[in-house]
């Protein structure tokens, strides 16, 4: 397929890119910025002469902000052609899906969709994506599905409509509470860092989530708020509610807080579900920290997140946001949990075997009668946890049955002890050194 990505240069628009791409259809991307660079490094191409694009596309994606979201739509639906597909990606879908099936010429399909997910996924499986169908999808609609679906995403089909309103919550609600807040955290001039030496594991869950909120696009999010009509009784609904239960408490209303609680937690259904689902994201996050703790004196490896760098020592202290790591040769380190992932034995291992330099030793031995000496170098190879990369019989001598064998040490192993542990083992098994 021939897929156009108009706002193909933005964050999500460059993520659907390198999605298509990967399955192998033609990916060409526009945007307002003019970015010819990012087309280059996604590997793509920028179409420079747009309406040609458009004409030549099979699928013309619309990835732009909410606000520009229509305007796009009067620009390009016009302009395509008969048998091919026109879908948005916006997180509101009535009014874009009307202007499609307005401005599109008759034979043009027409998708809403809406990616319940940003820019920082690295992968498309397990997450959600709305899809709205329009009156006029019958030959696009299954594709559309089966190729998300085929990919791993949970596709959900949905009224725009209904989308709308749902998302009012979803969205509307969700980002009002958090950015609220955090608004309130600055009108209370309240040290935030300084409060995570008290948090609870739930404060930190909540804490984390209001600071992702915040750190996220604030036009984007003004968008939301104020361009679904939905989110404005939404959000009358959760300010009255919020006074409601603030006169409660101040005038000491214990039944009345009582009985508001407990008939929110009846309509809210299967809170016994919602314990169980948070307590696990909530023993997640301590047992990171407990094998952190079960690690310090050991050497270990940890990948930061942010910076790619794999940073290998032996871990000396653990607090609840940090680690101090202690490097040969170098000063301690200290490290956010929050930007770094520890890695397991085998993974700390793989990356000595691609980053440390070998060491090559030679041991000649007289072997055994009816030795095999390629079951003798799998013996020495087995020593993988004394430095051992590999063992190889590089030479064979007779009369008597007797063997070279080079051996390949890792950098960071005293290769005068390693080469002791292995003679040892071969005394052990029969084999005397010659020279």
């Amino acid at each position: 397929m021939k897929i156009l990505i108009i706002g193909g240069t933005g964050e999500l628009g460059q993520w659907f890119t390198r999605f298509f791409s990967r399955l192998g259809h033609e990916v060409a991307v526009r945007g307002r910025s003019g970015r010819v660079d990012i087309a280059q490094r996604l590997g793509v191409a920028y179409a420079h002469d747009q309406d040609k694009a458009v004409r030549e596309s099979d699928i013309v994606v619309i990835s732009v902000p909410i606000d520009a979201t229509e305007a796009t739509i009067e620009e390009i639906a016009p302009k395509m052609v008969r048998g091919s597909l026109l879908m948005d990606m916006t997180s509101i879908k009535k009014s874009p899906l009307d202007a499609m099936e307005r401005l599109a010429p008759e034979g043009v399909e027409v998708i809403g969709t809406h990616p319940m997910f940003g820019p920082s996924i690295p992968d498309i499986r397990g997450q959600t994506v709305m899809i709205t169908p329009s009156s006029r999808c019958g030959r696009w609609l299954p594709y559309i599905i089966n190729l998300l679906d085929g990919e791993g995403a949970n596709v959900e089909v949905v009224d725009a409509g209904m989308h709308d309103r749902v998302m009012a919550v979803v969205q509307g609600l969700t980002h009002f509470a958090y950015i609220s807040i955090g608004a309130t955290f600055q009108s209370l001039d309240f040290e935030v860092s300084e409060s995570r030496k008290f948090m609870s594991p739930v404060y930190e869950i909540m804490l984390d989530f209001v600071g992702r909120i915040l750190g996220q696009n604030p036009h984007l999010y003004a968008m939301i708020q104020t361009n679904n009509p939905a989110v404005a009784e939404v959000r009358e609904a959760f300010i009255t509610e919020c006074i409601r239960l603030s006169e409660l408490v101040s005038s000491s209303s214990i039944d009345d807080f009582y009985d508001l609680m407990k008939n929110a937690a009846a309509h809210f259904g299967d809170t016994e579900s919602a314990l169980k689902r948070s307590d696990k994201l909530i023993n997640t996050k301590i047992s990171e920290i407990e094998e952190m703790i079960r690690s310090i004196g050991r050497e270990k490896a940890v990948l930061h997140l942010r910076s790619g760098v794999t940073h290998v020592g032996t871990i000396t202290k653990v607090t609840p946001r940090t680690i101090i790591m202690e490097k040969k040769g170098r000063k301690p380190v200290k490290l956010k949990i929050e930007n770094i992932k520890l890695l397991n034995d085998s993974e700390l291992y793989d990356w000595k075997l691609a980053n440390l330099r070998r060491i090559k030793r030679d041991i000649s031995v007289i072997l055994p009668d009816r030795a095999d000496p390629s079951v003798v170098c799998n013996v020495i190879t087995e020593m993988g946890g004394a430095g051992v990369v590999s063992a190889d019989v590089i030479d064979r001598y007779e009369p008597k049955q007797s063997a070279t064998f080079r051996i390949k040490i890792l950098g960071d192993h005293n290769p005068d002890e390693v080469e002791r542990r292995i003679e040892t083992v071969l005394a052990g098994i029969g084999c005397v050194r010659r020279g």
